[in-house]
């Protein structure tokens, strides 16, 4: 397709609104034919929405054909800048309601994996009251690594997350959530699983292969995997049990997430007593953040249920 620049976009149309949406919907489906479902139009009125976009722009957004679906480096620019632009239309909309004292609008919190299974479900009951105050609130929920949930919530795309407490970014406020607790874990087929505790040194359990995290742990936390030998990598706690149930790693997982593994008898701790770790989780938002009555609702929720 020959693209022509045009002359310098001037104003943003509603037609133009509704393009980038559809396109934020295939960039985050991944494809054309992968967005048809969420978007409920065909693949065919896709494509041509998405022609209409790049000589909207004069820009080529992406590449599509048998080696499947793939950003050009202006439609990763163009996909970041548009979130940016629907994320300050819904703070505009969220704002004025809240003139109104009525609960509407969206709330798009970004959450690290595997806090679910935490019994307390602090997140889950708040996220039901703001429901039950507000049956027209959408909630978006964005599982991530904690690097973006912070970045998210920095550059507005997020209103708030809940993220493990390290080095506190500027710009960010920190409020204090959960703790949860990690133990040192091995599968069934491990050499270790049958092995008693009291049998276990710590040079034996020190020379197993073992799985270091990718994401930011505290400094005192990172010094319980320096002692391992590490021999394999992952970017969340998902990854790190999916090696660890392989039996041939040990590593850290949350006792709260292992609990389901362990009642099955595929998973034990290992010296439980001295090789765990305590993190702290908080919820994060922005400094100097626009009144916005849907993330104060939630907030207050989620305080009420300390």
């Amino acid at each position: 397709m020959s693209l022509r620049r045009p002359e310098p976009l001037g104003q943003v149309s509603d037609f133009d609104i509704r393009l980038l949406r559809i396109f934020r919907s295939v960039v985050e489906c991944g494809g054309f034919s992968a967005a048809e479902s969420v978007l409920g139009i065909g693949r065919s009125a896709i494509s041509q929405q998405m022609s209409d976009l790049e000589q909207r722009l004069g820009l080529r957004l992406c590449q599509r054909g048998r080696a499947g679906f793939a950003l050009t480096e202006e439609g990763r620019e163009v996909y970041q800048s548009s979130m940016q632009l629907l994320a300050a239309m819904e703070t505009f909309r969220t704002e004025v309601n809240g003139l109104h004292q009525n609960l509407r609008g969206e709330l798009n919190i970004g959450l690290t994996d595997n806090l679910v299974t935490l019994p307390h479900m602090r997140i889950t009951h708040a996220l039901s009251r703001l429901k039950e105050r507000g049956p027209d609130v959408q909630i978006n929920i964005r599982m991530t690594p904690p690097s973006e949930v912070e970045q998210g919530v920095l550059d507005g795309r997020l209103h708030v997350g809940v993220v493990p407490q390290t080095a506190a970014l500027s710009g960010l406020e920190y409020q204090p959530l959960y703790d949860e607790r990690s133990l040192l874990y091995c599968a069934v087929g491990h050499p270790l699983f049958y092995v008693d505790d009291t049998q276990l040194s710590d040079e034996r359990l020190n020379q197993q292969d073992a799985i270091a995290p990718t994401f930011r742990l505290p400094a005192e936390n990172q010094a319980h995997y320096q002692a391992l030998h590490c021999t394999a990598s992952a970017s969340d706690r998902e990854g790190m049990a999916f090696l660890i149930l392989t039996g041939r790693y040990i590593g850290y997982l949350p006792d709260h997430y292992a609990s389901f593994w362990v009642q099955q008898g595929r998973l034990r701790a290992l010296k439980p007593g001295s090789r765990f770790y305590d993190l702290s989780l908080s919820t994060v938002t922005r400094k100097g953040r626009r009144p916005n009555l849907v993330l104060e609702s939630f907030l207050e929720a989620l305080a009420s249920t300390g």
